[in-house]
């Protein structure tokens, strides 16, 4: 007997024996641990694995390239919350995942990479696929460098046990990827069919601070004159962000938020200044100058956020003192010195502060004019999108992209960008209503992110919308999405803001040097070429819209939101440059002048 499942045929489950193997041992442990789906590709040393899994409830989300496998399983996490799983094949396989397992691992996603690998008697000689030309056969090293730990399993008994270290790391401390790189042969040795398997080990209880230093940083921020809030990716809670909006407003301390950190506190709060660095507005880098007192949380300061840390434009630390809250202890002192650095869990600190906040400062502060400069400053960088909804220019300007998605889309939509004006633009100067979310590949800044990406946190909110905003550079990295799409039914919207162009690198080159070669999409003759994105949308399956009227992407936009299918909408885009209030240092590298 078989059923059929959205990856295949699953053969009838295996009549019991005296043993198993290792590969079912680990399914099993994997089900234990409430793993719903693994992410990946086959290939001859990971079959076995796939065969444990044909009988299991976990389902096996099969793509066509590793990359691709790899950030769907950390779009994923970072909507579900619990960790991505991806398996790859050897060689080749595993090497073709690195940059969407080192995209996850820079930006704290818990990951777990399942890795085959050749037969454990054979390293060193070379058989087909071993990463071996200079050195001893390791593929494993190739992930040492990004991942938090990476495990090779000798023995079959040591597979279970590797692997409950690997889910414990991935998720304690500073989440982050993971390598659980098995020989081939150990997914088949026979084990005794009793063999137990490693219950998840509870995480520890997250560092907190102590009553007395949450009450000196309260004081603090209670005394000093200018103090700032500055939050970034590692504040992911609800009561975490309850309790930084809590002192925020207590104290009347405007908030700044990191590239990663955009959503975590809602656009619309009277004390929300956005984004420092590069893109953030002139107001908001003034206040990170001139700040006496910085309250930093979860956050790496950036270059993106910094202006490459040049004190001419953003943070100035010193003469402002700074007191800095991460899970991470190298983070601590990193970019800036530290007055009082606390490796602490962001929401169990923030709680403890508030709480001292309150205590100290019985009543409410106000700080005249702040809310009101801010608002001004919000509503002129939200302008750059809402005054552009009856742009009627063609090919489209980003912002009125930008606005027809605000007007169309359900307040609670996902939106997973690549990079460049969908990530940048939307950071900046998109108010992303309070329900929503905002996805991006900040620590590497992956082009072909978005579209992948966007599968993964469609598997793990299936009932939400869920856009990948992406320029044409990011969708032609990952065509591989558009089929598993289709495959999976996963009514993912891909929002293609196509100028035939690497856009952004484009316009730093025109600006530079003043031409823009190797940058841009033509044909033989210097025409602009582009795909048919729509039409290769429609070949695999999906509904497929191309813009060619400047009202036409709001009504597709709403048609696809309706149909609840694949659906990709090729949008004509001006290169147009996202606007940097800040600086980046490059440049000046440009210019020759060097720091």
């Amino acid at each position: 007997m078989t059923t059929q499942t959205p990856t295949g045929t699953r053969p009838a489950a295996p009549a019991p024996t005296e043993s198993t193997t290792g590969a079912r041992l680990l399914v099993r442990q994997l089900e234990s641990y409430g793993v719903e789906y693994v992410f990946g590709l086959c290939g001859h040393t990971n079959i076995a694995f796939l065969e444990a899994l044909a009988h299991s409830p976990i389902e096996f989300v099969v793509f066509r390239h590793e990359q691709a496998a790899a950030h769907a399983a950390d779009g994923y996490a970072r909507i579900t919350g619990r960790p991505g799983v991806v398996l790859t094949h050897v060689g080749p396989g595993m090497m073709n995942a690195v940059t969407g397992v080192a995209s996850a691992a820079m930006d704290s996603v818990p990951l777990v990479c399942i890795s085959g690998d050749i037969p454990s008697y054979y390293y060193g000689r070379h058989p087909h696929q071993e990463v071996n030309l200079h050195n001893d056969g390791d593929q494993a090293a190739i992930y040492r460098p990004f991942v938090k730990r990476a495990w090779t399993v000798h023995r079959p008994e040591d597979l279970t046990r590797f692997a409950e270290r690997a889910f414990w790391t991935a998720t304690t401390g500073r989440p982050g990827a993971v390598l659980l790189n098995v020989p081939m042969d150990m997914f088949s040795r026979p084990l005794p069919a009793d063999t137990p398997v490693p219950a998840a080990a509870p995480p520890p209880a997250p560092p907190a601070v102590t009553d007395e230093l949450a009450e000196r940083i309260a004081a603090e921020l209670v005394r000093a004159e200018r103090p700032l809030l500055y939050i970034g990716g590692g504040l992911r809670t609800a009561p975490g962000r309850a309790a930084v909006t809590g002192i925020a407003e207590h104290l009347d301390v405007p908030i700044v938020h990191s590239l990663m950190g955009k959503g975590a506190v809602p656009d619309s709060h009277p004390l929300l200044l956005g984004m420092p660095g590069f893109w953030g507005s002139e107001l908001t880098n003034r206040y990170t100058r001139e700040a006496d007192l910085v309250l930093a949380v979860g956050t790496r300061f950036a270059e993106t956020d910094a202006s490459s840390w040049d004190d001419r434009y953003t943070w100035r630390i010193p003469p402002a003192r700074l007191i800095q809250i991460d899970l991470d202890p190298a983070e601590i002192g990193r970019n800036y010195p530290v007055e009082i650095g606390v490796v602490a869990d962001a929401t169990t600190a923030l709680s403890a502060i508030g709480r001292a906040v309150t205590r100290l400062a019985t009543t409410p502060a106000t700080r005249p004019g702040l809310r009101e400069e801010i608002r001004v400053s919000r509503q002129a960088t939200f302008a750059q999108v809402l005054d552009a909804a009856g742009d009627r220019q063609l090919p489209l300007r980003p912002q009125r992209i930008l606005a027809d998605l605000l007007a169309t889309l359900p307040a609670d939509s996902v939106l997973v960008t690549d990079v460049g004006w969908n990530k940048n633009g939307v950071a900046q100067c998109y108010p992303l209503p309070g329900a929503g979310r905002f996805i991006t590949p900040g620590g590497s800044s992956t082009m072909g992110f978005g579209p992948a990406a966007a599968l993964g946190v469609q598997v793990g909110a299936p009932d939400r919308t869920v856009v990948a905003l992406i320029g044409d550079g990011g969708m032609s990295a990952q065509l591989a999405a558009l089929p598993t799409a289709v495959e999976r039914g996963l009514p993912v919207i891909f929002v293609v803001m196509n100028n035939a162009s690497h856009g952004t690198i484009s316009d730093l080159q025109a600006a530079n040097y003043g031409v823009s070669y190797g940058c841009d999409f033509t044909d033989r003759d210097g025409r602009p070429y582009t795909p048919d994105f729509a039409a290769l949308g429609r070949a695999c399956g999906a509904d497929g819209y191309t813009v060619t009227n400047p009202d036409q992407l709001a009504e597709h936009l709403a048609a696809a939101v309706a149909n609840r299918r694949p659906a990709v909408i090729d949008v004509p885009m001006v290169n147009e440059p996202v606007p940097t209030p800040g600086h980046w240092n490059i440049k000046d590298i440009y210019q020759g002048e060097f720091s």
